[in-house]
């Protein structure tokens, strides 16, 4: 396991108590984009892969006995480094000293202070100031099971995902709670689905991950510091585009929780209003948090391959809906002086010309006079298919009530044409207009290499962006002298240029 320092060099207790500011301002650290997601390299067991923050306020009754258990499952269970960040929010009884306790009993240990209270101000500061490359926090009672942690922040380790937070409603969760509790937690979700699109099931569950590059970039963009925090962060990394790994989760509640709900429940709502109008406005720069273009397997391009499935599918269908029209319109003309077979083939033989012209044009992209005339013909064998579709079904139609109403006819007709629609599409794509349709191979793929990811702090001691430095090529765990070196934590000093945020109702960590 990680040890910061020797056990003969370790800081007094109290020196490890520092007194952390949150990171000055919203800009965004140097670079486009986020570097490709990877698989973390293997590590020395001296190198810190995972640092839990625990946030705490006021918590010197069940301090003690969290960061014992769970310092006892990560060394028995853990394979990797990992680091217990105690997130002190401006405890006002015997916290910090059951802190620097348990610092001074374990190399594993550390703990920080902040002299203003808020879940969400003490993660931005400890995340943002972190060098590992994983970071997660979960709650002071441990209400999560355990054993959920290593599938929580495994996806983040091999590169799968950019978050992952664990849900207590999804199926495979096993949960003990009030029904109070249950409902206002449902509640909840249902409005975030409602109002800023959420498609993660569970925003306030005490128990989330992030990859530490992923951190550099979002956090400057939170701006809430309480409960509402997790929910803003979320909404963020979905609508970037971000992957977010859900981890059905075993939960007890704890009984003994003080947070004020009414007024915790105005500030969320007064957050979700804000988060909207941001989104709606396009305020926040969401665009430098997507991946570089090649790190989704739906960007690489293969010889032979049809590209652009969905935009020409939207392409398609919104031609087909113009010339159904079309096509219903004029049989319905043709039908008043005319049987029911031949209305049926004139009224489909004059759209279908008009739909390959436009689905030539709109929907595959060629231009000029360049085969069309192969391309009508190839058109017009496309067109028997669907005359043989919708003449057959109005043979069927009529052997089975010769005296069928108009609109018992036009009934089947839609239906014919539907499945005429699948059939028509299938072979535009793949034979009348398959060469425009094709993309080349890309000659090359972006390198992962060449986007080394985050994993030191994005901000120094005096609120500046640190410069991001490659996890694959770890810095030594010791300077050329031998003496440890210690991760840059920002100062007091960097509070004078630190925007101030509204106090949140932050009782304590809650479900």
């Amino acid at each position: 396991m990680r040890t910061d320092t020797t056990p003969t060099e370790r800081p007094s207790p109290s020196s490890t108590l520092h007194a952390v500011a949150e990171p000055a301002g919203r800009a965004l650290p140097d670079g486009d984009a986020l570097p490709a997601r990877r698989h973390l390299p293997a590590l020395p067991p001296s190198r810190t892969v995972l640092d839990v923050v625990i946030p705490v306020y006021n918590e010197e009754a069940g301090l003690e006995a969290c960061v014992r258990r769970l310092h006892a499952f990560l060394t028995g269970n853990f394979p990797y480094g990992f680091r217990i960040t105690i997130a002190d929010n401006a405890s006002v009884d015997r916290t910090p000293e059951v802190a620097a306790a348990l610092v001074g009993a374990f190399d594993e240990v550390r703990a920080v202070r902040l002299e203003e209270k808020g879940r969400g101000r003490a993660l931005r500061a400890v995340w943002g100031s972190s060098d590992a490359p994983v970071r997660a926090y979960m709650d002071v009672d441990l209400s999560t099971d355990l054993n959920a942690l290593l599938p929580l922040v495994a996806p983040l380790i091999s590169g799968h995902s950019d978050l992952a937070i664990g849900t207590r409603l999804a199926g495979g969760s096993r949960v003990v709670r009030g029904a109070k509790r249950e409902v206002v937690s449902r509640a909840y979700n249902l409005i975030l689905r409602g109002s800023l699109a959420a498609r993660f099931s569970d925003a306030q569950c005490g128990f989330k991950a992030i990859r530490g590059e992923v951190a550099a970039r979002l956090l400057p963009l939170v701006e809430d510091t309480g409960w509402f925090f997790d929910t803003e962060l979320l909404v963020l990394a979905q609508r970037a585009g971000l992957r977010i790994h859900e981890v059905p989760v075993d939960w007890v509640d704890d009984p003994d929780s003080r947070v004020d709900l009414v007024s915790t429940a105005v500030a969320d709502l007064k957050g979700v209003w804000r988060v909207g109008r941001a989104l709606a406005t396009g305020a926040l720069p969401l665009a430098r948090l997507r991946r570089p273009f090649g790190d989704d397997p739906r960007d690489r391009g293969l010889a032979g391959v049809p590209g652009g499935l969905a935009r020409q599918l939207l392409g398609f269908c919104a031609v087909g809906a113009v010339s159904t029209l079309l096509y219903l319109a004029l049989y319905s003309l043709l039908r008043t002086g005319a049987a029911p077979q031949v209305a049926n083939a004139s009224a489909l033989l004059l759209s279908a010309l008009a739909n390959t012209a436009a689905n030539r044009r709109l929907t595959f992209g060629v231009r000029g006079r360049n085969r069309v005339v192969r391309h009508q013909a190839q058109g017009l064998v496309v067109f028997a298919v669907g005359l043989a579709l919708t003449s057959g079904s109005l043979a069927a139609l009529d052997a089975a009530d010769a005296s069928a109403s108009h609109g018992s006819e036009l009934a089947v007709l839609v239906v014919a044409n539907l499945a005429a629609t699948v059939v028509r599409f299938l072979l535009f794509r793949t034979w009348v207009f398959h060469s425009g349709a094709v993309r080349p191979a890309r000659a090359s793929q972006p390198s992962p290499s060449a986007h080394p990811a985050a994993g030191t702090s994005p901000y120094s001691a005096t609120g500046t962006p640190y410069p991001a430095t490659d996890v694959s090529e770890p810095a030594p765990e010791t300077a050329p002298t031998g003496t440890p070196t210690a991760t840059p934590v920002p100062t007091a000093a960097a509070d004078a240029d630190r925007v101030s945020a509204p106090a949140a109702h932050d009782e304590r960590t809650r479900a």
